[in-house]
């Protein structure tokens, strides 16, 4: 028969674990064989399995963690005085029968006045968001239950150690990012705490640069722990020889700084993640206009237009995809210009029915047509000072076209059942996902009024052709919804950021938006995946091999060079310095 050495460093109780069963289950909830008090324990952490007269431990989960003999496992095969490390419990295999069997662990006497103390001390240091203020509080609490003279709190950062509190002990006494303390390599070495009562005369510690540099009499170090993430150590000191710690010291200090990891390890993820989120904000300052957020060659073009035409009263055609953010783009043209402290007016052309949007632009009189029950002024009215935004321009009736023109060019508009003209001043910006130039050749658009509206163009680029935009708007969309809806989503796979830039987003930025917002919600992963966001892990977009895309160049480029011409073919090629017969043989292409 074999049995379990149960030890309980904190409580300081060590219980002998009968192993009469062959499968022993071992975990934190009551129903487990054996029961280990520790919240860095899983509910069901690991399976002890015999086999013959072999015995073999293995984890039930992939984050669940233990230790075999100091090393890190998943599954090991025991023998007889190996040691496994469950969270704080270190269990032992013994051959032969028990001394005594009790599968419960023993709980420790605690005063109700240390409780109550212990209760207080977390609360405070709760109500501490800074991690330097829950440090200097958490020593603070230490040295007054211990009565220790001196002390510090070392915390690891990108692999150094750096001094976080201390008490009575100054860097220029001891500068620990430069000396190696042999106590403290001990602590970190093992992630047990040691405790040295006499530490001049201690003959493994006395020449420890701490113990020589701050004359100390007594000695106590704990790591702090969180899981099995070494966040730093506490390390206390005595100068008295009548002040020397005790074994009960240290049981307690290691109670306390097994309740305080916890919340140190909660503030230093808040403060990393304010440092991420004022890094992430920086970055969209930086690689922004107003609320369009791009970096791309493309979109650096379209914000120095933006700067450029913002502060003028020009009439702006904003082209692009749908999704594109054609009517962010108008706001940002107003917001640049000295109507900003007017009014922003937008109105979709092709949203409303062609009887009801005269009404809309222009408004009414009482009584103009069935249904008008009160004067109702218009957009254009509406936006008188500041802008008006017409999207889906190219929607609009070819009736009402002739009517915007007029307002255009007259600056007066008069509404549906009113002959009395109203003066109107305001900027009109218009946008369209169609070729206009298209719509004018098949008779479905003014040209005049294609002229009026666009005085200056502003083309905006698919989602597709911006590169590294797509992560950079993935990630603001990811923190503002997990803002809105408190999600712990933080950031995406490496495979879902290689599947996002591979994908063709036919909805552009909308689209993206869309996406991530629903993979925030509905996800319950830190690391958003490809499946969130639905597009497949796999997807690469159509490359069109160079060959083709260079003929196809050559195609546009010198058709451009005959309308320029006039057709007339001898001066093309002339002007393109080839021979005539390509001219002859990519018109024949173009025909096909």
């Amino acid at each position: 028969m074999a049995y379990l050495r149960c030890h309980d460093p904190i409580r300081r109780t060590t219980v002998e674990l009968p192993l009469k069963k062959p499968l022993v289950t071992i975990g934190r909830k009551d129903g487990n064989d054996i029961v280990l008090d520790d919240s860095t324990v899983s509910a069901t952490h690991a399976n002890l399995l015999r086999q013959g007269g072999r015995h073999s431990i293995s984890v039930l989960d992939r984050g669940n963690e233990l230790y075999v003999n100091g090393k890190l496992a998943r599954q090991a095969t025991l023998a007889a005085g190996d040691r496994v490390l469950i969270g704080r419990f270190e269990l032992t295999l013994m051959d032969g029968d028990p001394p005594a069997a009790d599968l419960e662990p023993v709980v420790g006497a605690v005063g109700t006045d240390q409780l109550q103390r212990l209760v207080d001390f977390s609360a405070q240091l709760m109500r501490e968001p800074k991690p330097e203020k829950v440090f200097q509080a958490l020593l603070h609490a230490v040295v007054d239950l211990t009565g220790a003279e001196k002390g510090f709190v070392i915390v690891f950062r990108d692999g150094q150690r750096h001094l976080a509190a201390s008490h009575n002990v100054g860097q220029e006494t001891l500068d620990l990012s430069r000396v190696s303390d042999s106590i403290i390599d001990r602590v970190v070495e093992h992630r047990q705490p040691i405790i040295v009562s006499d530490a001049m005369s201690d003959r493994t510690f006395g020449r420890s640069r701490s113990v020589v540099d701050l004359k100390l009499s007594s000695v106590m170090c704990v790591p702090l722990l969180y899981r099995n993430d070494l966040l730093g150590v506490l390390y206390l000191g005595n100068d008295a020889i009548t002040g020397l710690f005790t074994d009960a010291d240290l049981a307690m200090l290691q109670v306390w700084a097994s309740q305080a990891s916890m919340i140190v390890h909660a503030a230093l993820l808040l403060d990393e993640l304010k440092d991420s989120n004022r890094n992430l904000r920086a970055q969209l300052r930086r690689s922004s206009q107003g609320e369009i957020v791009g970096s791309s060659p493309p979109m650096k073009q379209v914000f120095k237009l933006l700067r450029k035409l913002g502060p003028t009263d020009l009439s702006v055609l904003v082209l692009g995809e749908t999704g594109t953010g054609k009517e962010l783009v108008a706001r940002e043209l107003h917001q640049l210009s000295e109507r900003s402290k007017k009014p922003f007016i937008s109105i979709n052309c092709g949203a409303i029915p062609e009887n009801l949007l005269e009404s809309e632009l222009f408004g009414h009189k009482k009584g103009a047509f069935t249904g008008a029950v009160t004067d109702k002024i218009g957009k254009f009215e509406a936006a008188d000072g500041g802008t008006l935004f017409l999207d889906e321009i190219g929607e609009m009736p070819m009736n009402l076209q002739v009517k915007l023109l007029r307002v255009l060019q007259e600056r007066v508009i008069e509404r549906v059942g009113d002959l009395r003209p109203r003066p109107v001043d305001i900027r009109v910006i218009s946008a369209t996902n169609k070729d206009l130039e298209e719509e004018i050749a098949a008779g479905r658009f003014r040209e005049d009024l294609f002229y009026r509206l666009n005085e200056v163009t502003i083309s905006l680029p698919a989602l597709r052709e911006r590169g590294e935009d797509v992560h950079q708007l993935a990630r603001f969309f990811l923190q503002k919804y997990a803002d809105q809806y408190d999600s712990k989503a933080r950031g995406f796979t490496n495979e879902c950021i290689r599947a996002m830039l591979n994908y063709y987003w036919p909805g552009n930025v909308r689209q993206l938006e869309n996406r991530v917002k629903k993979g925030v919600i509905m996800s319950d992963r830190a690391l958003l995946n490809a499946d969130d966001l639905s597009i497949s892990a796999t997807t690469k977009r159509d490359i069109t091999p160079l060959d083709e895309a260079t003929e196809d160049f050559k195609k546009r480029h010198i058709q451009q060079a005959l309308e320029l011409n006039n057709w007339n073919k001898a001066q093309t090629a002339r002007d393109l310095g080839v021979d005539p017969r390509t001219i002859f043989r990519y018109i024949e292409k173009m025909d096909d």
